[in-house]
């Protein structure tokens, strides 16, 4: 072990030395001038820029002065910088993690639990995913109007605070978030967080100028900041007013370090986390992590797309991550060109300068990332563009601070590339009896000029239609019964076989129909939903196919509530039913064709599938952004806002409410003769659920739940879709009704379309449903990635 280290450490110390020789990569002059430019225009004293690429640092300058006052020095690239905020993800974040990955807590878990304290005034379902990604609800930082000194009496103030806003529910950048996960490193590990981050951080990168509390040694390479209350000179001393009453060490502020060292850590990020953090745990704290409804995209600690996120530039994709300090710091990391840009100025410094007004770098910021970029050709490769849309769509991010709006689009549908491609994946026979087919479609099956696909394909020489397939709702998609008979398509005369009814049996295809047949063609659109049963049809049918020996092909068609967002609690295992064929979200953002091709595989059905995929369909499409007409999927889903809203209100529909069935707005309804109406949309609108609000109504449905009884309830308007849970809202709406209505609520059968028994239980018990979807995040994050491997449309 001693050898092991002792080599670490010549290897680091070999990697200073290069460090220290400095890198002038030609292309990179062209950021002399923007930097140049920011003290001139007295921005900024000076600055140093180190920016690496490919593994190797390819760019390190010092400009200008560490210190104007009370003498000119002069910038060099050892300087040592008051990081500010930057402490939170070198120091703090990565204490997290490594304690994470020791198992030491979840994310889920509320802080109260380590930190009993913390759980006073409104806290104790406050989470420790909410701190890292600033969606606690706290206050921006502590009081300091009052005078106060020392860390236990900051930790005592941060654990008394209350939230100003409902936890989970919106960004808000918080230095207290930081102080308390300071507090919550100590408590884990056992060491104080300066003691902590120098030994597992700092040191195993050979970060051997980064530190909290820097020494009387270092004093003459610090550059200083700006006067304190009583006009001292801040040098060597925390610029953060609270950690600098905290005695110099806290979550949030506090580390001072190098351009070097800082380098250093960022290509160890590059690197997959080496020395420090493992891979895995890398990828996870720098993808999105905040809650599904936040418009802020955070990492845990790290900052990926928000208003804060100047320091990418403009020319930088989403996928790279960074953070910054008040004191003028900065730095970005961006795993898709392999690059990273460390920019450290002391800003802060032009304060203490005689009729100058403090600095701001958040233009250069900008500036800078953007040159570099510029001057390296960053663009990405073709393979890292298509894994970036694949996980995000195409607005990179669709809830992201600085998402592109909507597109106009012209989709063609997998029975339009079919016609065109003269019906190729049918293999129409070429001579002797034609090839026979049935079809599994009902309404929605039709081709950009309106022709059914029925009709369509009984007119394709070589192919003989001799059976079609009726699911849910009949041939027609307008029946709402479970007694639906075969019949006789009135067009071609061909029988129409229900595979819908109210026997498991009833729902199978018939085997002896099947075995007649040489293929069966898919044609459905689906709503986006795991307990739409058409998912579980497809899954029966390439069940069925694979026994039979006949051919399986799904005409793709959109998902109508796009292919970007996965949302909601993913399905228990092993309580298969037809409306949880397979373990997926309630909301899985796939088409019908991805998750045939997922049953297919990872239930090892052998079926022989063929998708005929769309044309021009991408992953970010609304349907209202494909070009194509909207076809009511099934009698109570009639438009794209009902739609919207069915992945979450339906979620309650199995119990005693009504959603709006027997009224001209399913699922943007939800009412019951026992509902007050008022009193429910003041508790609904009160706990500021992002995108919606709830309007107090009252309507009586001619069918189904509460049949021809007056209903009070609340009208739910959906105000930006892009940042709606559905699921989660769906949860919210059964915990609302479960508070305000105990007695006359039943909730037991909501299980039956969740699926999910930790969540269930958590709602009965009362637990607040922002940390109830928290507690879902890791197995949703696990099908992200299963998911990842059967998507089309990249």
């Amino acid at each position: 072990m001693k050898l092991t280290s002792t080599i670490l450490t010549l290897v680091l110390l070999g990697c200073a030395t290069a460090l220290g020789q400095g890198a002038l990569d030609s292309r990179l002059t062209t950021l002399d001038p923007i930097i140049n430019d920011a003290i001139a225009e007295q921005q900024i004293p000076g600055a140093v820029v180190i920016v690496g690429h490919d593994g190797q640092v390819v760019y390190r300058k010092a400009y200008g002065h560490r210190a104007i006052v009370p003498r000119r020095e002069a910038m060099t690239p050892e300087t040592v910088f008051d990081c500010a905020s930057l402490t939170k993800v070198v120091a703090t974040t990565t204490a997290i993690m490594q304690l994470w990955e020791q198992g030491k807590f979840r994310m889920s878990d509320p802080v109260a639990k380590y930190l009993p304290a913390f759980g006073q005034n409104g806290k104790q379902d406050i989470t420790i995913r909410q701190l890292l990604v600033h969606y606690s609800g706290l206050p921006e930082d502590l009081d300091l109007a009052k005078r106060w000194e020392g860390k236990e009496t900051g930790y005592r103030m941060a654990f008394e605070i209350a939230p100003e806003r409902a936890p989970g529910s919106s960004f808000v950048y918080s230095d207290i978030n930081f102080v308390v996960l300071g507090a919550l490193v100590e408590r884990l590990s056992g060491e104080s967080l300066d003691e902590y981050s120098a030994k597992h951080v700092f040191a195993p990168l050979g970060m051997t100028e980064t530190r909290f509390l820097p020494p009387a040694s270092w004093m003459p390479r610090i550059a200083p900041t700006e006067e304190d209350e009583n006009h001292h000179l801040l040098r060597g001393v925390v610029h953060d007013p609270t950690a600098r009453r905290m005695e110099g060490v806290a979550g949030q502020a506090g580390m001072f370090s190098t351009a070097d060292d800082l380098a250093r850590f960022a290509q160890a990020l590059l690197d997959g986390g080496r020395g420090v953090l493992t891979p895995a745990t890398v990828a996870k704290m720098t993808s999105p992590q905040q809650p599904a409804t936040g418009t802020a995209v955070r990492g845990f600690g790290w900052d990926i797309d928000s208003p804060f996120s100047t320091n990418r530039g403009e020319l930088l994709p989403v996928g790279g991550y960074g953070h910054t300090g008040f004191t003028g710091t900065s730095m970005w990391i961006d795993p898709t060109t392999r690059t990273y840009i460390v920019l450290l100025t002391n800003a802060a410094h032009m304060n203490a300068v005689p009729g100058k007004e403090k600095g701001s770098v958040v233009s250069l910021r900008t500036k800078v990332a953007t040159a570099v970029a510029a001057a390296l050709a960053l663009d990405p490769s073709e393979a890292e563009k298509m894994r970036l849309a694949s996980a995000t769509g195409y607005n990179e991010m669709q809830s992201a601070a600085r998402k592109l709006a909507v597109r106009n689009g012209a989709v063609k549908t997998g029975i339009d590339v079919l016609e065109e491609t003269e019906f190729r994946a049918l293999h129409p026979a070429k001579g002797g009896g034609p090839r026979s087919i049935g079809l599994l479609t009902n309404q929605t099956g039709v081709d950009s000029e309106g022709r059914r696909t029925i009709d369509v394909l009984a007119n394709v020489p070589g192919i003989s239609l001799d059976a079609i397939f009726s699911p849910e709702h009949g041939v027609t998609g307008t029946l709402d019964t479970t007694d639906i008979k075969n019949t006789k398509d009135a067009a071609t005369g061909i029988t129409v076989y229900s595979v819908y009814g109210a026997s498991e049996a009833a729902r199978r295809p018939p085997i002896d129909v099947l075995k007649r047949l040489d293929a069966v063609v898919i044609d459905l659109a689906d709503a986006g939903a795991r307990f739409y049963t058409y998912e579980a049809t497809t899954g029966y049918f390439l069940e069925a196919a694979a026994k039979a020996g006949l051919e399986v092909v799904i005409l793709d068609r959109p998902n109508p509530i796009t292919g970007s967002f996965v949302q909601g609690p993913v399905s228990d295992e092993g309580r298969g039913s037809f409306v949880n064929y397979f373990p997926v979200p309630v909301r899985h953002g796939m088409t019908l064709g991805e998750l045939a091709k997922m049953f297919n595989a990872e239930r090892h059905l052998g079926a022989h599938l063929e998708i005929v995929s769309m044309e021009g369909w991408q992953r970010g499409d609304w349907f209202d952004s494909t070009g194509l007409a909207w076809v009511n999927p099934s009698p109570n889903l009639r438009s794209l806002t009902e739609a919207t809203l069915y992945t979450g209100v339906a979620l309650v529909e199995g119990t005693n409410v009504s959603v709006g069935r027997g009224t001209d707005t399913p699922f943007e309804v939800i009412g019951a003769p026992w509902i007050k109406g008022r009193e429910l949309a003041a508790y609904l609108n009160g706990r500021g659920i992002q995108s919606v609000r709830f309007v107090p109504t009252a309507f009586t449905p001619s069918s189904s739940n509460f049949a021809g009884l007056r209903c009070e309830g609340v009208n739910i308007l959906v105000l930006e879709r892009n940042t709606l849970d559905a699921p989660e809202l769906g949860m919210e709406l059964a915990a609302a009704l479960h508070k305000l209505y105990p007695d006359d609520f039943k909730m037991e059968r909501m299980e039956e379309l969740l699926v999910n028994q930790a969540a269930f239980e958590a709602l009965g018990a009362g637990q607040d449903p922002r940390r109830i979807a928290e507690g879902w995040q890791d197995r949703l994050d696990e099908f992200v990635r299963l998911r990842e491997k059967y998507l089309l449309y990249k």
